[in-house]
């Protein structure tokens, strides 16, 4: 039997309208104001509890995905090349994109689009779904007319930076959880087992090995003083999350990050690979030198590369060759500087930074397996030392007892 539902929405002006509409569930209800073209809201069923539509969990809802964004770019590029309106293939992709905060976006921007803006302008609104790079790359799509052909390398150059992500986070991931648990068990031991052994050297009396005392000496501290030390990490976490996400202090960081030995090198690895695939599909996709260096610069990851690059943008300014003004910057290989320099000459340059992008790629890849097989004996060794080294003091105490029984 039919219910009756209470419902807000938000029509193509942006206005919020409210109303009533009779079906058998919520969801009929979604679906049937979707289809006129408004926003849900919330629906409500008459002396029942709210549906909310958009229900929002902080700093997860909103968030969108670049794998989403990717799978969106190669759909929306197969429906325009299909010969679906754009309006048509808009209101397809809101329906069926999984990710609930993209497909709200894709129907703002298809109402966006109704109203009489271009794809690039009602795009540019969400920052958080279409980046600077994205809206760039679309606009020249719809200059040149070859907005599918974009999509498409768009949803490529997207897929290849969440397979990058996916490889440096690898690489990550397991020294983490190894130190994680490395400190769960110092922890552990230094508030409840040493404490345990404390006690017994007390009644037994003596004077105990300078590495036990030493020991027994920081349990009492962590026992006593664990708010202060709390406090004290929860504060320097805080300071230095400020100071890397300063401007001074992020330059300073990324340097850092940079000359780190055997991390270095992958984020150096990591970040030309970024820069070299981002401006190839710029340059490939017709949008000026100037702005895809602008651009470049902005979503490099690294402040030591985009200084670089906008360096190099004054130069180009002047009428200088890319590469010649890259070359002054140690960021920047040899093998990349030539290999521009050559795409310059030749009138290839998308094609040199594709190669650089996949060469780079494959750099990350060996770098991260190297890694991997580098760092685990190294965790083990490091947990076995401050594991092992503490069991050790506490049972030199007994050690002596043994002897003395003797």
């Amino acid at each position: 039997m039919p219910e009756t539902f209470q419902y807000k929405v938000k029509d193509k002006s942006g206005k919020l309208v409210e109303g009533s509409l009779e079906a058998e569930n919520a969801q009929l209800v979604v679906s049937k104001l979707r289809s006129m073209g408004y926003v849900p809201i919330e629906i409500q069923q008459q002396g029942g509890t709210a549906f909310k539509k958009d229900l929002k969990i902080p700093f997860l809802s909103d968030r969108v995905k670049l794998k989403d964004v990717a799978v969106f770019s190669r759909q929306f590029a197969t429906m325009i090349n299909s010969g679906l309106s754009l309006l048509r293939s808009l209101n397809i992709l809101a329906e069926q994109t999984e990710s609930k905060a993209l497909a709200d976006i894709v129907n703002q921007v298809r109402m966006d689009v109704e109203k009489g803006s271009s794809l690039s302008q009602a795009m540019s609104k969400h920052t958080k779904a279409f980046g600077r790079l994205y809206v760039s790359m679309v606009r020249a799509g719809e200059v040149g007319g070859a907005l599918d052909s974009v999509l498409m390398r768009l949803a490529d150059t997207i897929e290849k930076q969440v397979e990058l992500r996916r490889k440096v986070k690898s690489a990550m991931t397991y020294p983490m959880v190894v130190g994680f648990l490395v400190l769960i068990i110092v922890t552990a031991m230094l508030l409840f087992v040493i404490p345990m052994f404390e006690g017994i050297y007390k009644e037994l009396g003596g004077t105990l090995p300078a590495p036990t005392q030493i020991l027994i000496n920081i349990s009492k501290v962590c026992r006593k003083l664990w708010y202060v030390i709390f406090l004290v990490e929860a504060g320097g976490a805080f300071a230095f999350k400020r100071w890397i996400n300063s401007e001074e202090g992020r330059k300073q960081w990324d340097a850092i990050k940079l000359k780190v030995p055997i991390f270095g090198k992958l984020v150096r690895k990591t970040a030309l690979a970024r820069f070299s695939r981002t401006l190839s599909a710029l340059v490939r996709s017709g949008v000026p030198i100037l702005e895809s260096l602008d651009i470049v610069a902005e979503t490099a990851g690294n402040s030591v590369v985009a200084a670089a690059v906008r360096d190099t943008q004054s130069a180009v300014k002047r009428g200088d060759p890319l590469s010649k003004k890259l070359e002054e910057h140690p960021v920047f290989p040899p093998m990349v500087v030539q290999m521009m320099a050559v795409g310059e000459e030749t009138g290839a340059l998308d094609e040199m930074l594709d190669k650089i992008a996949d060469f780079y790629d494959q750099e990350v890849e060996a770098t991260v397996d190297a890694l991997t097989s580098l760092i685990e004996p190294l965790l083990i060794v490091v947990m076995g030392i401050c594991v092992g080294g503490m069991v050790i003091a506490l049972y030199l105490p007994m050690f002596n007892i043994i002897k003395l029984i003797k």
